[in-house]
């Protein structure tokens, strides 16, 4: 929910410490020195859908709604945030739970999906259903012009106000939002990159932010499972700071993507479309 700014300055005040770390004593190897330092902290988050168990994730304790909700979308469990109906968080320290309520027609399709997953062993042919799951038919985008070159000058550096955890303690990667205007709206953390880009998407669905002509950015290298999240997201535009794999980009260019890749000293890198595309 969006709150009124105040009705007059306030003084600026240092900035707390992320909740999601935590300092830890350390000594040098030779002894010489004996310190402390800050460290991200993650937790066993067990998901269940209408009380079926469905998976465990290691997650950055922030922003769990959000997550919950990405990951819904983002693996295909749900086709839209309508499907959910409930969302209950439980437990506290490295053991959390998370208990969803979905659409029946949501519950009914997982269920065919672990199903399939469950093939008895030794016949040879149970991992095609797998591969179907690993590789599924995604809607292909209709399209988007290429943001303008001045939205990612200087980006690397910009992203950094959207980056806590990651400039106090360091080992988490980022996801952000970037609106049709070129403006940074948002940022989710996390250790796992994954986890990163489910809880932006989750976080844009719940506060009801339009993708349209915006741009995805991920810090991490981008895979696969990366763009089918972008896709079922309906965000045509990914930047990712790290090289994307060859099968992202064959993936991107089947399905009208834009995948850039901003490498740290040259300029962006367009692979998607192709360039023959353009030329």
């Amino acid at each position: 929910m969006k709150t009124k700014p105040p009705a007059c300055p306030v003084p600026a005040v240092q900035a707390p410490v992320p909740t999601a770390s935590q300092s830890y004593q350390y000594v040098n190897l030779d002894h010489s020195q004996a310190d402390s330092a800050a460290l991200a902290e993650e937790v066993a988050l067990a998901i269940a859908y209408n009380g079926i168990s469905q998976a465990v994730m290691l997650v950055t304790p922030t922003d769990l709604e959000d997550f919950i909700v990405g990951f819904s979308l983002g693996s295909g469990i749900i086709e839209d945030a309508s499907d959910i109906y409930d969302l209950q968080l439980s437990g506290s320290g490295s053991a959390q739970s998370a208990q969803v309520t979905i659409a029946n027609r949501a519950f009914w399709n997982l269920k065919q999906q672990r199903r399939q997953l469950a093939g008895t062993s030794g016949c040879g042919l149970c991992g095609v259903e797998a591969l179907e799951q690993a590789l599924p038919n995604l809607k292909v985008l209709p399209g988007a012009a290429l943001p303008p070159a001045p939205w990612l000058e200087g980006l690397r550096q910009r992203i950094g106000q959207f980056q806590p955890l990651g400039q106090y303690c360091g080992a988490v990667h980022a996801a952000l939002f970037m609106n049709a205007q070129g403006e940074l709206l948002l940022g989710r953390e996390d250790i796992g990159r994954h986890n990163a880009l489910d809880k932006l998407i989750g976080a844009l669905v719940r506060q009801r932010i339009q993708v349209t002509g915006g741009v995805a950015i991920v810090t991490s290298r981008c895979s696969l499972e990366l763009i089918q999240k972008v896709l079922r997201a309906g965000i045509q535009t990914l930047v990712s700071l790290s090289s994307p794999t060859g099968l992202a980009v064959q993936w991107a260019r089947q399905h009208n993507l834009n995948l850039i890749h901003l490498p740290q000293k040259s300029a962006p890198r367009v692979y998607s479309p192709a360039m023959e595309n353009h030329a």
